[in-house]
């Protein structure tokens, strides 16, 4: 562990010698009990010290207490250095009270390291205080590297923490109980835990049982003592005290009043303008906006959402409900405003997040009219396939950007759900291969889509820049696509409109069928 602050800068540290790490051979005899610090270039290093298997590989950086007790068996085939040091104070100390190591060093510290033996080889010194001015560069970069290193493992184990928290906050949970799972002690445990959430634990789990109550009456109004019991306490009372404090009115006015919602992506931002209802704040995709005219006041910035940047206007909107994918960083950041309902797209089709957004706002009969006349649409459609292609075949949906092409299935849109879900073709082969059902999408060079044949192929977008329009020019004219059976039969639809099919949402959706329809029956 590193000793405290005030050392550094009340300690001089003089290089004494420097080794070469392959001459620290077990056969190096040196009376010296001074510490080191041994610099690992190349090769590794594995032995047992203290019972503890120690491997020390390239870029690796280690303390050792004495040099004197250091040492590598004579087959190691490594390249480094050994810089032994003399603290100067009043009391001498090492830089570190134990051994301590630092794996994957920076190119920082690694240049350092060859600068200081470079400096030692010289013949002609080109300034008496240049070595120690480099080996005190060293010091100071190795102190920082390990400090965020530390760091690092501290945000670790209360990230760690967090998650069970998040996953086990309707059980009795305690802070020592968290202290001990975590391996601190409750005081660290506790200023740690303020520092990275800003609040005490014992607020932090109230506001996360809170949550999850008003989650459960954005759908129904259960019985209170049934509803704390699911959310961690013993009785209503005490949640409804709890629920009134943090959310300033009782669990029952909130399930009965209408709620201020926002969106943080376009596809939910278009659901409820589906079910007549504009958001608090939604995030408005350029097709979305198309469709209908919004005041300013109720857009958030950028295509997608950026809860760091809208944190103020999200405050602003005084929220009842947000409503997102799934994302622990954004719900954990938006924990103290309001409830995050995750509507995840890979694991719910558009029609099921559209039924619950449409709970959420209490418009259950709307969203019933809006499905039966989109699968009235649908049918219609199939009919009329059903006389001008018979059997479907396969199909594949291409995204063609100007670094590599990407082919989406259903769980992510872009005209598949239609495509796969709603008007019969299948999947070839080949996508099936990649896993598509399980990733929902996968990129390939843009000069390998000739190894993805398909009876109908539908590429939605096209490159933007010169280089991506020249790589995917150069894949048209090559033998490969041109003898494609789908390139042959003139199935192949340059549709090209980005903004439209990259919605997956009612809106999109319904739009994309008629864009789809117009070019498989043109």
């Amino acid at each position: 562990m590193p000793i405290e602050n005030s050392l550094l800068s009340h300690t001089f540290y003089q290089p004494i010698q420097i080794i070469h790490l392959e001459d620290m051979l077990d056969t190096y005899k040196h009376s010296s009990s001074l510490p080191c610090i041994i610099i690992v270039y190349d090769g590794s290093i594995s032995y047992t010290l203290h019972n503890q298997q120690i491997e020390l590989h390239p870029r690796t950086i280690m303390f050792w207490d004495n040099v004197s007790n250091f040492y590598i068996p004579n087959n190691s085939g490594v390249s480094g250095i050994v810089i032994e040091y003399r603290p100067f104070r009043v009391r001498e100390s090492s830089l570190f009270q134990e051994v301590t190591m630092i794996r994957g060093c920076s190119h920082k510290i690694m240049s350092l390291a060859l600068a200081i033996e470079k400096e030692t080889r010289a013949i002609k010194k080109t300034h008496p205080f240049r070595l120690q001015k480099l080996f005190a560069d060293l010091l100071e970069a190795l102190y920082t590297e390990l400090s965020e290193s530390i760091q690092q493992k501290e945000e670790s184990w209360i990230e760690i923490a967090l998650e069970y928290v998040h996953l086990h906050f309707h059980e009795e949970l305690t802070r020592e109980q968290m202290a001990e799972k975590a391996q601190v002690s409750p005081e660290h445990f506790s200023r740690t835990f303020l520092k990275h959430t800003g609040h005490s634990f014992t607020k932090y789990l109230t506001l996360l049982r809170v949550r999850e109550s008003q989650k459960k009456l954005l759908y129904e109004m259960p019985k209170l003592d049934d509803l704390a019991r699911d959310v961690g306490y013993r009785e209503g009372t005490y949640l409804s005290r709890k629920f009134k404090q943090f959310v300033g009115i009782s669990p029952s006015v909130y399930n009965q009043k209408p709620k201020r919602v926002i969106a943080l992506n376009t596809n939910h931002t278009a659901c409820l303008l589906a079910l007549g209802i504009i958001p608090e704040l939604g995030v408005f995709s350029p097709y979305i906006e198309s469709l209908k005219s919004v005041p300013s006041a109720h857009k958030l910035k950028g295509y997608e959402h950026d809860v760091a940047t809208n944190y103020e206007e999200i405050i602003a909107a005084c929220p009842d409900v947000i409503i997102n994918y799934s994302g622990e960083r954004e719900k954990k950041a938006l924990l103290s405003l309001a409830p995050v309902c995750e509507l995840p797209c890979m694991q719910l089709s558009w029609r099921e997040q559209f039924r619950l957004i449409a709970n959420i706002v209490d418009k259950q009969e709307l969203v019933g009219e809006w499905l039966y006349q989109y699968n009235e649409q649908v049918a219609h459609c199939n009919h009329i396939l059903n006389q001008q292609l018979g059997k479907r075949g396969t199909a594949i949906v291409w995204e063609i950007g100007n670094n590599a092409a990407y082919c989406f299935d259903s769980g992510y849109g872009r005209g598949s759900q239609i495509l796969y879900d709603d008007l019969g073709f299948s999947r070839p082969n080949s996508i099936i291969a990649q896993s598509i059902r399980e990733s929902g999408f996968f990129p390939v060079e843009i000069e390998e889509l000739v190894h993805f044949p398909a009876d109908h192929i539908f590429i939605t977008s096209l490159p933007t820049q010169d280089f991506g329009k020249k790589r995917f020019m150069q894949m048209l004219h090559s033998e490969q696509w041109r003898s494609m059976e789908a390139v042959r039969k003139k199935q192949v639809y340059f549709i090209n409109q980005y903004e439209l099919f990259y919605g997956y949402d009612p809106l999109s959706t319904a739009a994309q069928l008629e864009k789809l329809m117009r070019v498989l029956t043109s």
